[in-house]
This record gives C-alpha cells, structure tokens and sequence, in this order.
C-alpha cells in the first residue's frame, strides 16, 4: 500500500507539535500527550508499507522539517514518561505495580523476547546496558525473565542517581549496577553481552569506542528503527556501525518500536 496517504497527515502532525516546546511537553497533561503519540503510532505501526515504499516518505527532503519536529516530540516524551513513572515509583507502597503502570512496560516485555531470541539470557549472563535512563526497564527484565546480571552505564549524574533510588525501592540494588559514566566505563566492568539503547547517542561515537575495547567474540545488540517506526527516530547507519558484522536482526511486530541487531567486532 501506498506510503502517500500519510504524506498529508505526518505534515499535520509535525504542524500541530510546532507549538510543543520542551517545557510545553513536560507541562501538557500526559493524556493529551499520549494522545498525540497515537496519532504518530497509527502511522509507524502500519504493517501493510513496506520498507521501500516508507523510505519515499523517510527520504524525502521535503519531510526533513516535519520528521525532525516528530522525532524530538517523541524523545522528549519518552524522557517524561520514564522519569514520572521512575519518581512514582519511589512514592509508591508498591513500587513494582508502579512500574508495571509504566505506559511501555507490556511492549518491552515482547522486545525483551524478541531479543531472547538473538542472545539466551541465562543467570550466568552479565548484561552491560549503554544509556539506561532513570528508568532501566530493559535491565529490570532481564533480571526478573532470565535472572540476567545487569549493569546500566547512564552519562547523567543525577539520572544515574535516580536510577540507583529506583532499583534500591525495587529490592534490586544488589542485581542490577549503575555506573555513572560513557561507553568508555565499559573497559572496567565484567560483561558476556553489551547492549546499546536506542536512543544513545552519538551512535558513530559510541560504536567507535565500543571496537576499540572489546573483542571478537562478545556480542553487541543495538535498538534502532525501520520501515514506518523510522517516523520516531533515526535509525542506526551502516557508517555507525562499520567495523562490526551485522549477524542478525528482529524486526518488531505489533506495537513494539524496536527492531533488534546483533552484531560482532570484526577486525
């Protein structure tokens, strides 16, 4: 189907977040925010375009304006959405329902299987998370699904800090680190796996640092978007991640955002 009966309606949507400044996103009620996630999620969940034809839209010059207004929109909204559900959760009686309120928790359960899928998380597995947030869902659940040891490397201080609040009120302080700091951090912390979030950045920067630290053999998984999710963020370049090998990747179904990529240092 046709990719162009969105043209319309992606330019709409880029009109109406025009007057959505950073602090008119952090103060909108989180229901009309939500409502205009939607809006977006209608068109990036669109299972009927194929990725050549959502590249007509994605590659367009013309959509540069209106892609750049909607990828921040959703940045920013992921941001709110994590730290609010992160301090409730330590004004809650019961943190892990708190957390399990959080607007995306059911998707990262699929996205946590789907990557499953790509490394067997096991207890014996030391999970190094590059760009955790104040809210490391991911690590949360390789812990809780798969007993997985974790380490979030978070380059903020005070996000680091509340992150270590957030796992203290979960009881998890002692299965899952925060290490306050770049992918650089990575040279001195034990790990089987190294995961770099979606929306780390810079990708060229992280992925560059990241060869010259590890070996051949550790694998690497990287979030990034295709086809329609592409609406939400940039994807990850080939340029970003010259050097390694591109083994094997999980394209997201339903409303998960993420396609999953494993790959491995090549020399």
């Amino acid at each position: 189907m046709s990719c162009y009966k969105y043209w319309d309606k992606i330019k709409a949507i880029a009109h109406s977040l025009e007057d959505y400044k950073e602090y008119k996103t952090d103060e909108t009620p989180i229901d009309e925010i939500i409502s205009l996630l939607d809006s977006v999620e209608v068109i990036a969940h669109d299972q009927e375009i194929d990725f050549d034809s959502a590249k007509h839209i994605l590659d367009d010059q013309q959509m540069n304006e209106a892609l750049k207004l909607i990828r921040k929109f959703y940045t920013r909204l992921g941001s709110r959405l994590e730290t609010e559900n992160a301090m409730a959760i330590l004004n809650s009686d019961e943190p892990w329902k708190t957390l399990e309120s959080f607007h995306f928790y059911h998707r990262y359960q699929g996205l946590i299987k789907n990557e499953n899928q790509l490394v067997k998380f096991t207890p014996e597995q030391k999970v190094v998370f590059i760009g955790g947030g104040p809210l490391p869902l991911t690590l949360i659940l390789f812990n809780k699904l798969y007993g997985s040891q974790c380490v979030s490397v978070e380059i903020l201080p005070e996000v680091a800090e509340l992150s270590r609040q957030v796992l203290k009120k979960l009881g998890l302080e002692s299965e899952i680190e925060v290490v306050e700091g770049d992918e650089n951090s990575v040279k001195d912390i034990d790990y089987t796996v190294i995961m770099v979030a979606a929306l780390a950045e810079p990708k060229e920067r992280i992925f560059t640092n990241l060869w010259d630290i590890m070996d051949t053999i550790t694998p690497v998984i990287y979030r990034t978007y295709t086809g329609m999710r592409a609406i939400l963020y940039s994807p990850v370049t080939e340029k970003a991640t010259r050097g390694f090998h591109k083994e094997v990747m999980i394209l997201p179904t339903g409303k998960i955002n993420n396609t999953s990529v494993l790959i491995r240092k090549i020399v």
